[in-house]
């Protein structure tokens, strides 16, 4: 299989990446055909494959079962997928990496399904591979805490009083945790002690906040072509991003005439929004704060040992914050 164009920088990832995705593709076999051509498509459109990535970097402080790593990273990847899926279901997404999401091709039943086939083959995965209970506990842990951020925001859309530490409480459960997770299994399936995975965990959660910052800063710098989904969707859904939060903090005001059509906003109303959290600084504002949980997880890839694994964590990183897509 494929992996995307990014990890031609790291030749030392990218074989057990393809590895990885091999995994996912062999453990696909639903008995329904839709669910199956639905979910093939998925794997292959092209995702980053950061968790697993993260996941495998993790795992190299110590000596590894490799065989091992690569399953678990191919189950962190199946879950995120999963999560994405029925996101999408939600949020009645019509595309996304740039192709029409599983709901808009086949309708929200088979999506729904393959959103579920692939929780199953994320716990089949650990299941088998993991070296004892706590990597079971850890992902479902982690997947409680995914479905509470994104009830989180569910019950926030539309809420003009969202403060920055309710998207910061928000986006730890949705996109964290994931991040977390896949550090906290890397480093503990490794041989490595509950410490020292429990400290790498911290700093995944760290990542994957940053990465969510940028995510959101980049919906409203970039274009659909280069996102692969269209943007600016959220602020006519209710969603609520840091740049936004930002530049209301302190002219709500000016904000709430506009916000308050919700999903009946017009194309110049978004426009004017657009405007309003230009002139306030949103995205500058967003930025400093990615950067700020950016630092946090490189101070703390920082102190782990001094192996190449380490260096490739710490550049990885780094190249999140300056993203385009």
């Amino acid at each position: 299989m494929k992996i995307h164009a990014m990890w031609q920088d790291y030749p030392e990832l990218a074989p057990d990446l393809t590895a990885t995705l091999d995994l996912i593709d062999q453990n696909i076999h639903p008995d329904n055909p839709k669910v199956a051509k639905a979910l093939v498509q998925m794997i292959n459109a092209g995702g980053k494959l950061l968790r697993p990535a993260y996941c495998l970097l993790f795992s190299q402080f110590h000596a590894v079962d490799h065989q091992k790593i690569i399953a678990l990273a191919a189950a962190v990847e199946t879950l995120h997928t999963a999560t994405l899926i029925h996101d999408d279901v939600i949020d009645k997404s019509p595309v996304r990496r740039g192709d029409a999401t599983i709901a808009a091709q086949f309708g929200n039943d088979v999506a729904v399904y393959a959103g579920d086939y692939l929780f199953v083959v994320c716990f089949q995965l650990i299941a088998h591979y993991a070296s004892d209970l706590r990597s079971v506990q850890q992902d479902s842990a982690s997947m409680e805490r995914i479905l509470n951020g994104e009830m989180a925001q569910m019950a926030r859309r539309y809420n003009l009083d969202m403060t920055i530490s309710d998207y910061t409480e928000q986006v730890t459960g949705k996109t964290g945790q994931l991040f977390a997770l896949a550090a906290f299994i890397g480093a503990y399936e490794s041989g490595q002690p509950l410490h020292f995975a429990k400290k790498c965990e911290t700093i995944g959660l760290n990542i994957g906040i940053a990465f969510q910052l940028m995510d959101d800063i980049l919906d409203y710098t970039s274009t659909n072509s280069a996102m692969g989904k269209p943007v600016h969707e959220d602020i006519r859904q209710g969603v609520y991003s840091a740049p936004l939060i930002l530049a209301m903090a302190d002219h709500r005001a000016e904000f709430a005439p506009l916000l308050a059509k919700q999903a009946a906003m017009t194309h110049a109303d978004v426009q004017t929004v657009l405007g309003l959290i230009d002139r306030y600084h949103g995205v500058p504002q967003a930025q400093a704060l990615a950067q700020q949980y950016t630092k946090k997880a490189v101070a703390g890839l920082s102190t782990l040992p001094a192996m190449p694994a380490r260096a490739t964590l710490i550049r990885l990183t780094k190249q999140l914050l300056t993203r385009q897509n």
